[in-house]
C-alpha cells in the first residue's frame, strides 16, 4: 500500500473550500488524470481516471463527512483500490489550510515504480496547487453538499 500526504493553505474561508470538495464533478478542473466524476447518489461516486494511459474506472463510498470538518472515502468496485481524507482547518476568516491524505494499491510494475520514485507524491502536490489556484481564482464554490455523513461505527 502506497500513501501520500499533502497540506494547501487556500485564501478563501473555511466554508468555500469545504463546499468546493463536496463537488466531486468539478475534480477534473484541478486533478491531473481525472477525466470525469459522476455523483450517483449522497455517498456515492463513479470515477474514470487516465494516468499516462493507464485508464481505470472505479466507484467510489463516502465513509463520514462532516461540514468544514473532513470528507473521508474508500473505493468499493473497479480497477482502482485506495482510500482517502481531505481535512478542513480554520487559519483565519478568509484562509484554510487543506490536508489531504491518499492511501492505494498500486497495480503491475510502472505504478509501483512511479510509487517509489514519488510521481504519485508530486501529483498530490500539483492538484492541491491546482485547487488552490481554482478556488482562489473564483473567490467563492461552484455548489455546496451540507450533509453529514457519520463514520459506520457512529450510526
Amino acid at each position: 500500500m502506497a500513501s501520500v500526504q499533502e497540506a494547501v493553505d487556500v485564501d478563501v474561508p473555511i466554508r468555500v473550500a469545504y463546499d468546493q470538495w463536496t463537488q466531486f464533478e468539478s475534480f477534473p478542473k484541478f486533478m491531473g488524470g481525472v477525466e470525469r466524476i459522476t455523483q450517483i447518489d449522497e455517498t456515492r461516486t463513479h470515477w474514470v481516471t487516465n494516468i499516462d494511459g493507464v485508464e481505470r474506472e472505479f466507484d467510489a463510498e463516502i465513509t463520514e463527512q462532516h461540514p468544514d470538518e473532513r470528507v473521508a472515502w474508500t473505493s468499493t468496485g473497479g480497477d482502482a483500490k485506495h482510500a482517502g481524507v481531505v481535512t478542513f482547518h480554520r487559519l483565519a476568516d478568509d484562509r484554510t489550510r487543506v490536508m489531504i491524505q491518499i492511501d492505494w494499491e498500486p497495480h503491475g510494475l510502472v505504478e509501483k515504480a512511479g510509487a517509489a520514485l514519488g510521481f504519485d507524491d508530486r501529483q498530490v502536490k500539483a492538484d492541491a496547487k491546482r485547487f488552490k489556484e481554482f478556488i482562489e481564482s473564483r473567490g467563492t464554490e461552484t455548489g455546496a453538499w451540507r450533509g453529514d455523513v457519520p463514520r459506520p461505527d457512529q450510526q
